[in-house]
């Protein structure tokens, strides 16, 4: 009986396996951010909207 060649491919599918999971990790984790780059930067342009009015109370 061969055991280093089962030995091996069980390595091999072991490591498939991890990849496997890093990469739906790494997706779902892009995502994330992605949504959440999205919340920040409405909440920045709300700031900033705000800061203007603010100033433009200044001027009238």
């Amino acid at each position: 009986m061969d055991d280093s060649g089962q030995t091996s491919a069980e390595f091999i599918l072991l490591f498939g396996g991890i990849i496997v999971v890093v990469l739906l990790a790494i997706y779902m984790y892009n995502s994330y951010i992605s949504d959440l780059s999205g919340q920040i930067a409405s909440k920045e342009v709300k700031e900033f909207n705000s800061q203007l009015n603010d100033l433009g109370s200044y001027f009238k």
